[in-house]
């Protein structure tokens, strides 16, 4: 990823904000704004932002489980199932 070509001051994205928006769905690589040499502001495609939180959250979900089966808090698919169906017959 070569960020040089994907670092605008803030008065490109004043100018050219439409053409911006247009062009995040062709590129995958996020737009670094700056103001007064500084980075300030990240601009990226949507499709490019789900990704990564797509998979931040599959992590999560993974270092819980791993929690909840080093703190013995798990049950075999066979007890979940026999529960389900105990509790459809009485309920």
């Amino acid at each position: 990823m070569k960020f040089s070509r994907q670092i605008k001051p803030i008065s490109y994205l004043k100018a050219h904000a439409a053409e911006i928006v247009r062009n995040l769905e062709k590129q995958c690589d996020p737009l670094v704004i700056t103001q007064n040499g500084e980075a300030k502001a990240v601009i990226q495609g949507i499709e490019s932002y789900e990704q990564p939180q797509a998979t931040m959250a599959m992590l999560k979900i993974l270092a819980l489980g791993t929690r909840q089966s080093e703190d013995g808090k798990v049950r075999t698919a066979a007890d979940v199932i026999k529960g389900l169906r105990e509790k459809r017959e009485t309920g």
